[in-house]
C-alpha cells in the first residue's frame, strides 16, 4: 500500500495574500465607519441616506463624493445648457436691435454688460440644474446685443475699403470666444472650482462696463443731406441718452425674403455648425471618455481650433480687402460685393477637408491620444473663419444703411442652426461613426453651403 500524501502543518497556516489583503482592507473600510465621530456620521447620512460608503467621504461639501446629484449631469445633459445659451443668443436680439437703433448703441451695451455681469454672479452661486439654467439664460439675453449688433458698429465707423478686415476683427472675437473659454478655464475648473469661471466672466463685465461707460462714444449717427447739424464732438454722446432714430423700425426677419442675405447666412450657420459647434461639442464630450481627460486636458485641445481661427481670418479680412482693392485698380471701379465671395470657395474647402479629418482620425485614434484630430479641427476652424468674414461682408455691403438688421438676421439663423446640432452630434456619430458622420457633413456643406453661393454669385447683383 502506498503512503499516503503528507502535508506539512505548516503549510496549512500559510495564508492566501490576496484573501488577507481584501480582509485588511473590509476590516479597515468598517472600523473607519465604526470609529467616525457622531458629527461626521450624521452628515453622511443626511448627504447620502447610508453610511455603506467606499470611500469614506470627509465632512466637507467640497469633496466631489458629497456634490449633489446635478454637479454629476452627464455631458448631455451639460450640452443642453450650451444648446439654451446658444439659442436664447440667436432669439434675444430680434428685440434689442429695434431699441438700438431708437436709442443707440451706447446705452444698449452698457445695460447687456451690467444685467450680463449680474447673470453670471447667479452662475457662480447656483446650487441646482434649473437656476444654472435660469441664470445661463438671463446672461444670454443680456450679452447678446454686442454679439449680434457688431457688424452694424463696423459698417458705422470704417470705410468700404478697410470693412472686411475691421469686420473680421470683431468676428474673430465672436468665433474664438467660444474655445477661448474652455482653454483658460480648463484648469480652474480642475484645480479651484468651476464657479471660479463665472466669478472671472463677472468681473470682466464689470471691467468691461467702466470702460466703455468712460470711453466707449455712441457710433449711431444720422446723415441727413441738406440739413445742417450742430457741431458736436464724440465726447458728448459719452452722458447723452436720448431717442436717435425717430423712424418706425425695421424688421430683421424681414431679411429671410432677401437673397442675397439669407443664402450666405444659411451658408455661414452650416458652415459654423460643423466648423465651429460640432468640435466644440464633440471634443468636450468624446476626449474625456475617449482618453480619460481631465477638463485641463480638454481644454488645452481647443488650441488648434483657436490657431485655425486666426489663420483662417488673415484671408477672411486683410486679404479679402486687398482682393477687391486689387480689382478696382484693374476695372477702375470698385468691384461689385459679389466678387468678394470667390474667397468663401477656400472657406468652404478648409471647412470639408478639417471636418473629415476630425472625425476620420477621431475615430482610428482608439484610446491612445494622438494629434491629428486636433489637426483637422484646425483647418475646419480656418475654413469656419474665412467664410465667416466673407459672407457677414458680403451681406453687410449689399444693404449697408441696415447693417444691424442684417447682422442680427444672420446671428438669429447662425445660432438657431447652432441650438439644434448638441441634440442629435451624439446620437448621429453613436448610429454611423466618424467617417458616416464626416459624410453626411460634407453632404450638408456642398448642399447648403457651396452650391447656393454660386447661384447668388451669379445673380445676386440683379436679386438686390
Amino acid at each position: 500500500m502506498g503512503q499516503p500524501d503528507i502535508v506539512p502543518q505548516h503549510a496549512e497556516t500559510i495564508p492566501d495574500p490576496s484573501a488577507m489583503e481584501s480582509g485588511k482592507q473590509e476590516f479597515s473600510t468598517e472600523d473607519r465607519i465604526a470609529s467616525l465621530p457622531e458629527e461626521h456620521r450624521e452628515y453622511l447620512l443626511a448627504r447620502h441616506g447610508t453610511l455603506d460608503l467606499d470611500p469614506i467621504p470627509d465632512m466637507n461639501d467640497a469633496d466631489p463624493y458629497n456634490w449633489p446629484r446635478w454637479r454629476g449631469v452627464s455631458m448631455q445633459r451639460t450640452s443642453y445648457l450650451v444648446s439654451l445659451f446658444i439659442a436664447v443668443l440667436g432669439g434675444a436680439p430680434l428685440l434689442w436691435r429695434p431699441l438700438a437703433n431708437r436709442y443707440g448703441r451706447r446705452p444698449i451695451f452698457l445695460i447687456s454688460l451690467l444685467c450680463a455681469m449680474l447673470g453670471n454672479i447667479g452662475c457662480a452661486e447656483s446650487h441646482s440644474y434649473a437656476t444654472m439654467g435660469l441664470c445661463r439664460a438671463i446672461t444670454a439675453f443680456f450679452i447678446c446685443p454686442p454679439a449680434a449688433m457688431g457688424s452694424a458698429v463696423v459698417a458705422e465707423m470704417f470705410f468700404k475699403k478697410d470693412r472686411a478686415r475691421c469686420m473680421g476683427c470683431w468676428t474673430l472675437m465672436v468665433t474664438i470666444g467660444v474655445p477661448i473659454s474652455p482653454f483658460l478655464f480648463g484648469f480652474l475648473a480642475l484645480r479651484i472650482s468651476y464657479r471660479w469661471i463665472y466669478w472671472v466672466l463677472a468681473i470682466t463685465n464689470a471691467v468691461q462696463l467702466l470702460l466703455y461707460f468712460v470711453f466707449g462714444a455712441e457710433t449711431l449717427y444720422l446723415r441727413e443731406e441738406g440739413f445742417p447739424k450742430r457741431a458736436t464732438t464724440a465726447d458728448n454722446t459719452l452722458f447723452s441718452f436720448r431717442r436717435i432714430d425717430p423712424t418706425p423700425p425695421a424688421l430683421p426677419l424681414a431679411y429671410a425674403t432677401k437673397p442675397c442675405v439669407i443664402i450666405p447666412a444659411a451658408a455661414y450657420a452650416m458652415v459654423f455648425l460643423w466648423g465651429g459647434i460640432m468640435l466644440t461639442i464633440q471634443t468636450s464630450q468624446i476626449f474625456p471618455e475617449q482618453f480619460g481627460f481631465n477638463t485641463q486636458q480638454v481644454g488645452l485641445q481647443f488650441l488648434g481650433i483657436i490657431i485655425g481661427s486666426v489663420l483662417g481670418e488673415q484671408i477672411g479680412g486683410l486679404i479679402s480687402d486687398r482682393w477687391m482693392l486689387f480689382r478696382q485698380k484693374r476695372t477702375g471701379e470698385f468691384p461689385a460685393a459679389e466678387y468678394r465671395l470667390w474667397l468663401s470657395y477656400i472657406g468652404y474647402a478648409l471647412a470639408i477637408c478639417g471636418v473629415v479629418v476630425f472625425c476620420v482620425q477621431l475615430q482610428d485614434a482608439g484610446e491612445v491620444w494622438n494629434i491629428t484630430p486636433i489637426v483637422g479641427a484646425a483647418i475646419a476652424a480656418g475654413g469656419n473663419q474665412i467664410v465667416t468674414t466673407v459672407n457677414i461682408t458680403y451681406a453687410v455691403d449689399c444693404y449697408r444703411p441696415d447693417a444691424a438688421s442684417v447682422g442680427v438676421f444672420i446671428t438669429f439663423v447662425r445660432q438657431m442652426w447652432g441650438f439644434i446640432g448638441p441634440f442629435w452630434f451624439p446620437q448621429m456619430f453613436l448610429n454611423v461613426g466618424g467617417a458616416g458622420g464626416a459624410g453626411i457633413a460634407v453632404a450638408l456643406l456642398v448642399a447648403v453651403g457651396v452650391i447656393p453661393t454660386v447661384l447668388v454669385q451669379w445673380r445676386g447683383a440683379s436679386w438686390r
